[in-house]
């Protein structure tokens, strides 16, 4: 039996959507055997594997390197999955927005801070102009809102993906 080749990636969010994950607790122990996690912040690999069937992306786009890893990944994955607000809507991350990058940098880096003012430029990525929703940069298969999506919905995802069934019947899930 061929497993689905899943990876779970951690853009600009909390990580909650991953927590919900989790959440699933002893269901994840009954999909195992058929899971197969390439990917994950759970898991010790930095390289993007090439042949992923579903990819769940949390978080928003915010800066340079998570708009590189959000093509790097719908470059590799089969279905992708907007899990949760902030990679459907950029939710918090997206609340800098009405904000000019440049005057926020200045005034966190520079204005507000009592030891080594100045703004990080080295080992740090650039911060985009503003956080996107992940549709606006790349295709988007599935969304799956809910800040984080409850466990049960991240499940429905999961085992209609491994039965290959029609997923427009998921009652959960918006589609790009």
């Amino acid at each position: 039996m061929n497993r689905l080749r899943l990876a779970t990636i951690w853009l600009d969010g909390c990580s909650g959507c991953h927590m919900s994950l989790l959440d699933m607790d002893e269901l994840l122990l009954e999909l195992a055997p058929r899971l197969e996690l390439l990917y994950s912040p759970l898991v010790d690999r930095k390289d993007f594997p090439a042949e992923v069937d579903l990819a769940l992306l949390e978080g928003a786009v915010s800066t340079t390197d998570d708009l590189t890893k959000a093509q790097l990944v719908r470059s590799r994955s089969r279905l992708v999955v907007a899990l949760g607000d902030c990679a459907v809507t950029a939710n918090v991350p997206g609340m800098r927005n009405p904000l000019d990058r440049d005057e926020l940098l200045e005034l966190i880096y520079r204005q507000k801070v009592d030891h080594n003012p100045g703004i990080p430029t080295e080992k740090v990525p650039e911060l985009l102009p503003r956080s996107l929703p992940l549709h606006q940069v790349i295709k988007v298969d599935l969304f799956l809102p809910g800040c984080p999506p409850p466990a049960g919905a991240i499940a429905q995802t999961l085992i209609a993906v491994l039965e290959q069934r029609d997923l427009g019947r998921l009652p959960t899930l918006k589609f790009g």
